[in-house]
């Protein structure tokens, strides 16, 4: 669940569930919100399994159930997936703290990490309940962030990188993100204790940022063209992503006539169906439908709940905005 579920209360928040967690659906105005976070910052409480790896073997153990390498210097992470059978099972970002790796993790899915590590020299805690992450993203992100952070740094750089600090009488860590929103973006890692007084900050000190809910962070990440877990990747090959699945698949964008469902059926030219919607809104920016698509050949329509529209391949990103998500999926 939430760790600050009454202050998101306070600010009228409404609710939803994401693979067993209670999460921030939106606190209304979701396309008010969508511009003020694209053009300003607005702030997320995510909704992340985390596990701390600890013991000698830690890298070349978490290193190994990972797709990517693992830094061995501190202050430096990365990101990549935790596969099963092929397929990716999670996706994981790593950081080296030195003594210990902090994994986080798609919501519901630290179990995966925890398995994959089971038969090494390495004892891994869950420590879900006890840190909260919020994300900070928008125009002026890094301003947001060297506002309120005291370190004498600023704010980290480039990707995946970290720094310890506080905001007020609370420490922190800022992680430099990807720009999954195609804006400039940062992860805030404090103690659960600690995240009212955190989030008060990141919300109402120094530049003041708009708080958002999954609503808003699924429409901003779908016009930058970055992939989520829960609705893109989860279950497929990797190679979705680039050349094409071992099924032939591959993650495309789509403009459409109307929005279609996710799950809805994508068709070609000869009205063969080739692929299902995984996710599509009515972009904010664009003012138009926009989606992603598994499809193993060229689109030419897709379903909706008014019957079949016509769909084209679009270039993604959908939106050019202030920073290129480090997630597109390659043309």
């Amino acid at each position: 669940m939430s760790v600050i579920e009454d202050v998101h209360d306070d600010h009228g928040a409404t609710f939803r569930e994401l693979d067993g967690r209670r999460i921030v659906a939106e606190y209304g105005r979701p396309e008010r919100t969508h511009r003020a976070v694209r053009n300003v910052a607005g702030v997320i409480e995510m909704g992340y399994d985390i596990r701390v790896v600890t013991g000698a073997d830690r890298v070349p153990a978490v290193e190994a159930a990972l797709t990517t390498a693992v830094p061995n210097t501190d202050g430096e992470g990365c990101r990549g997936f935790v596969l099963d059978g092929g397929t990716i099972a999670a996706e994981a970002a790593v950081y080296n703290a030195g003594d210990r790796l902090l994994v986080v993790l798609s919501a519901g899915q630290g179990d995966v990490l925890t398995d994959a590590v089971a038969e090494r020299s390495v004892t891994v805690s869950d420590a879900t309940d006890g840190m909260a992450v919020f994300g900070v993203h928008g125009g002026q992100a890094t301003e947001k962030i060297a506002s309120v952070l005291s370190t004498g740094g600023g704010a980290p750089e480039p990707a995946h990188t970290f720094t310890r600090g506080s905001m007020g009488d609370e420490g922190v860590t800022v992680i430099a993100g990807d720009a999954p929103t195609g804006e400039e973006g940062y992860e805030v890692v404090c103690a659960a204790e600690d995240a009212k007084r955190v989030f008060d900050t990141l919300v109402n000190r120094g530049l003041n940022a708009t708080p958002f809910g999954y609503r808003t962070w699924e429409s901003l990440t779908l016009e930058a063209g970055t992939p989520l877990f829960e609705s893109e990747l989860a279950d497929c090959d990797p190679a979705i992503l680039s050349r094409g699945g071992a099924d032939g698949r591959r993650l495309i964008g789509l403009t459409c006539e109307r929005v279609p469902e996710a799950g809805a059926a994508v068709y070609d030219d000869h009205d063969r169906q080739i692929g299902t919607v995984t996710r599509a809104v009515e972009s904010p920016t664009l003012g138009e439908p926009i989606a992603f698509a598994l499809v193993t050949d060229d689109p030419a329509g897709a379903e909706t709940p008014e019957g079949r529209v016509d769909a084209e391949r679009a270039r993604l990103p959908f939106v050019e905005s202030g920073a290129r998500s480090g997630r597109l999926p390659e043309r």
